[in-house]
Formats: C-alpha cells, sequence, structure tokens
C-alpha cells in the first residue's frame, strides 16, 4: 500500500499516470527500488496497447540485422529521427523481447527453428526484413494481459482504477518554491469518490498514450484524450513535433464498426489495395507498393478516395490461402464476419483513421522531460525515435526499452531523493464551483473540436484550413476553461480541458512547419526543405 500521511495526501517514491505497456513496463522495474501507484482513467486494462493488433519491431532472424533496421526507421522518419534513439532501441529491444517471454508472453511460434526462440516473425509496410514479433492479430492485448500479471503480484504496487489525473504538481502549486521547476507528484481526481486527492512523488512518470479522439475518425479507444501531453505543456515542459499525427491507412469501413483496425500485417502478408473496379493503385503511389509506408499509403488512399467519390477502398486476401489467413488473423477474421464479411472471399472495405502521435513530451535516451523530476514514455513521448513517421512496430518497442531505461537512471539515487513535505502541497480548492447538468454544451464541444481537427487538420492540410481551425479551436478553449473553472470536476470535464489544449498544439505545430515532410503534408508547402526545417517543432507555455 502506498504511504499515506494524512486522509487529504497519498506518497510513493514513483507516480506512474498510465496503464499501458509503457506505464506497467515502468511500474514492474520500479517495484525492485521504491513503492509505486500507479493510477489508471478507467480499468487498467483499457489502454492504447489493448489495441495494437500488428506486433513488436525487432531484429531476431540471422538474416537480418540492426543496421538494416536502423536505416528502415531513419529512412521512414524523413530525416528528422535522433539517430542514437532509434540506435538503442534496435540493439536493446531483443533482451526487452526475452523479458516478455520469460514473463509469460505468448508470442506466435514458427514452425522452422530460423527464427530465434522459434518466433514467427511478420513483416509489415517499411521494412526491409521480416522482424514483427507477434500473437497472432491480438498482440498488444497478450502484452498487456502479461504486464498486469506481473503487475499484480508485485506488492510494492498500488493501482488506483477510475483516477483521473488533473495536473501535475509543480512549482506553480506548491508553498516555498525554489526558483527552478520541478514536477513533485500530480493531483488526482478519484470519478467513483468526486473527490480530489494530491500524491507526491520522488518521481513522475506519464505514460497517458495518445490523442486519437481529437479526430472525428480514429481507431484509439475513448480513453486517448491527450491528457499527457495537455497536462505537461501546462506544467511548462517542452513539447516536439505535434504536427506529425500518423493515420492509419486501413480502418474498416463499417456503419457499425466503429473504425475497427485492419491491421498493417495483413498487408505484409500479402494483401492488396485495390479500387473498386478492382485497380491495384499503390504500384503507382510508391515502388513497396501495399507494403509502402504508411503516411505514403494513407495520402494514396485519400487521394484515390477523393478522386473517385467513393467512401472507401478495398484490401483483397482473396488470392491468399484461406486457412492460412484465419490462422494468422482470427480476430480480424470474426470481427469482419461478424459484419457479414468474410475476408478469405470478399473485399475488405477500408478507410484511413488518426492512429498514432509521433510528437509529444520531448524526453532524452533516459525518458526524462525538460522539467526535473518528470520523466515520459510511449506514445505521449517524443524521444525522436518516429521522427516524421512511425515505422510500423516500432511503437511497443520504444515503450518497452525507454520505460526500463527510466527506471535504470534513478535507481541508484530514488532512496536519497527528496520527496516534499505534504504541508507544502495544498489541498485541491474547488469553492465556488457548482454541479451542473449542461453535459450536453460539452458534448456539442467534445465533438467539435473532433470535426474541425478531420476536416481541416487531416492527412492533407493548407494554410487557409490551418487558420479556420486555429481560430476556431481557440474559441473553445477559452469557453471549455470557462467551464472548468466554475463547475464541479468531471472526467468527461478533464478529458475535454485536455483535448482542446493537445488540438491546439497539433495546429499551432503544423502552422510553424513550413514544408510537407513525413506525416504532414500541406498543399501550400508540397516538397521537403532540408535547408530550412530539417529540425524538431518545439513549442514551450509562455
Amino acid at each position: 500500500m502506498p504511504s499515506q500521511t494524512d486522509k487529504h495526501s497519498l506518497e510513493c517514491d514513483f507516480l506512474v499516470i498510465g496503464s499501458g505497456i509503457a506505464g506497467l513496463t515502468f511500474a514492474i522495474h520500479a517495484s525492485r527500488f521504491g513503492r509505486v501507484i500507479l493510477i489508471t482513467k478507467k480499468s487498467d486494462s483499457d489502454s492504447n496497447t489493448n489495441f495494437a493488433q500488428g506486433g513488436i519491431a525487432c531484429v531476431l532472424d540471422p538474416t537480418d540485422s540492426f543496421e538494416k533496421h536502423i536505416d528502415d526507421t531513419l529512412r521512414t522518419g524523413h530525416g528528422l529521427c535522433n539517430e542514437e534513439a532509434v540506435k538503442i532501441i534496435v540493439e536493446e529491444g531483443p533482451a526487452r523481447i526475452a523479458e516478455l517471454i520469460q514473463w509469460g508472453a505468448q508470442f506466435s511460434r514458427a514452425s522452422s527453428s530460423r527464427a530465434r526462440w522459434s518466433l514467427d516473425l511478420g513483416k509489415e509496410g517499411g521494412h526491409s526484413a521480416s522482424r514483427i514479433v507477434h500473437a497472432r492479430d491480438l498482440t498488444g492485448k497478450d502484452i498487456e494481459h502479461t504486464l498486469l500479471r506481473r503487475t499484480r503480484s508485485r506488492k510494492s504496487i498500488h493501482i488506483l482504477e477510475n483516477h483521473y489525473a488533473v495536473d501535475l504538481i509543480t512549482n506553480h502549486h506548491v508553498r516555498r518554491a525554489p526558483k527552478s521547476n520541478r514536477c513533485y507528484g500530480a493531483y488526482a481526481f478519484d470519478r467513483i469518490q468526486r473527490s480530489v486527492i494530491p500524491i507526491r512523488a520522488k518521481v513522475t512518470y506519464l505514460a497517458t498514450g495518445g490523442a486519437g479522439r481529437i479526430y472525428a475518425h480514429t481507431t484509439n479507444p475513448e480513453i486517448a484524450t491527450g491528457d499527457g501531453v495537455a497536462m505537461a505543456f501546462r506544467a511548462g515542459a517542452r513539447i516536439a513535433n505535434m504536427e506529425f499525427i500518423q493515420f492509419h491507412p486501413t480502418a474498416l469501413y463499417h456503419p457499425g464498426a466503429n473504425l475497427f483496425l485492419i491491421s498493417e500485417a495483413v498487408r505484409g502478408f500479402g494483401a492488396v489495395l485495390r479500387t473498386k473496379d478492382g485497380r491495384a493503385f499503390m504500384d503507382e503511389y510508391h515502388p513497396m507498393s501495399s507494403l509502402a509506408p504508411r503516411d505514403i499509403v494513407a495520402r494514396a488512399i485519400d487521394k484515390e478516395i477523393k478522386t473517385s467519390g467513393e467512401p472507401c477502398v478495398y484490401l483483397d486476401l482473396r488470392h491468399l490461402a484461406a486457412r492460412a489467413t484465419k490462422k494468422r488473423f482470427p480476430n480480424i477474421y470474426a470481427r469482419c464476419k461478424a459484419y457479414g464479411i468474410d475476408i478469405t472471399q470478399d473485399p475488405v472495405p477500408v478507410v484511413p483513421a488518426a492512429h498514432y502521435l509521433c510528437g509529444g513530451i520531448q524526453v532524452d535516451t533516459q525518458g526524462q522531460t525538460s522539467i526535473p523530476g518528470l520523466f515520459a514514455g510511449g506514445e505521449v513521448s517524443c524521444s525522436g525515435v518516429h521522427g516524421a513517421n512511425r515505422l510500423a512496430s516500432n511503437s511497443l518497442l520504444e515503450a518497452l526499452v525507454f520505460s526500463q531505461r527510466s527506471v535504470e537512471s534513478v535507481s541508484s539515487t530514488i532512496k536519497k531523493a527528496p520527496l516534499i513535505e505534504p504541508h507544502r502541497v495544498p489541498a485541491w480548492d474547488d469553492s465556488g464551483t457548482v454541479d451542473t447538468e449542461e453535459w450536453i454544451l460539452l458534448s456539442h464541444n467534445f465533438n467539435e473540436i473532433r470535426s474541425i481537427m478531420w476536416d481541416y487538420v487531416g492527412i492533407v492540410r493548407s494554410n487557409h484550413r490551418l487558420a479556420r481551425a486555429k481560430r476556431r479551436i481557440q474559441l473553445l478553449e477559452k469557453e471549455i476553461e470557462d467551464f472548468y473553472r466554475r463547475t464541479k470536476l468531471s472526467g468527461g470535464l478533464l478529458q475535454l480541458r485536455n483535448m482542446v489544449i493537445t488540438a491546439r498544439l497539433v495546429i499551432q505545430s503544423a502552422i510553424r512547419r513550413h514544408e510537407s515532410r513525413g506525416l504532414h503534408y500541406t498543399t501550400d508547402y508540397p516538397q521537403i526543405d532540408d535547408k530550412h526545417w530539417r529540425h524538431d517543432t518545439i513549442l514551450i507555455k509562455k
């Protein structure tokens, strides 16, 4: 159990915010060195990790090499990757995979013995070799369950479900604060008790995931509302490269499917993208055809849809062996079959959808942010691994490697690290706020944010669209902040506040970058400009 100094405060060595692969891995490693409190908005298994179908990119086959994986990542990142960070995740990846297997992960096995540990290694877009470790098409779910079992077995980890982080505790909040900013923990909102409690920590680790829900069409779960980015920005942390939003090219297009993701591994398996009349159009856009990097495939599909007026394009697996397809993709097969689509006999209708945030809170190769005491990992962070576009299945690898490195960087100093005294952290003050039944207003704001972002800050952008989005988001942000200051807290209100701030950061970053690079494509600056723009886009609160 965490230490509770009084009914108004909790304390720990490590505070982890988020329960995906980065947060759980950090908590497991940190539990060897101190007390851990992990807070999560819903149930402890609700995260983007659970939705990861493809797998983890890792060099395990003797015909592959670290150099090939590094080169693939750098090429896909369009000149903005941090080469040191890329080298770290690639070279340290095999040890992290071995660790997951030791903890009980049930990855798919190969029929031959060429692959290390006899793992079945798949191939995905942008990769020059088969290196995707997977558990059929439910990799994220298997990893999540493995990590949760491990987490629950550690007595020094205490999980608080249904708790929302409201704000990071920094110098802005504490009494007698020193001049230099620092993170001392966070205020957490208990959704069940409807109360806010300060959690004081020596180290705070943000692992809140992405921000796909700021878009009308996304593969992300409802909790992906940009919370960590918004909180870190409010606290004064450096935010990098928010313009680079990865749109997954192939989400199932069906009225009842809520944009179910069709894994990129399906194309790696041999599926071909076609128009309604059967034309295999990707040959016209890239030498790798249907296995081209995601940004190219997404723009190609977007262009084909807009040119033809059709609502979608199609993934064709009909030429592949039906039995092998069902075995490799049992979840995708079952989900599509539930919507009346047999992927072994029918073309699968697909459209692009917001999928992954390649920017985020800027961190170094230890996961340290620009604020002492605050670390970040996983999708909420910007380590430099992805650059302007993420190579498929590098995200889970990045989370595994850097979460472990973050713990190692503080393991020798955590015992002697100072913990701020409870009397210096004020209790949450909600005097003057009232309960309200105006959720309909928040619901409208939620839908308006998502519509603005999809229409004006989507796959293809322009100065005119971005300027319009900026004006409308600024008005919404003021309206939501006014509502926040006079209203009792709720989970929906906290998420809405974070969504509008995150949306503004995406727009500001997109406006600043006067070129088209990777995931950021604008009709006003259609070319890459290495002379002026081969650097990160940095935002800091003024």
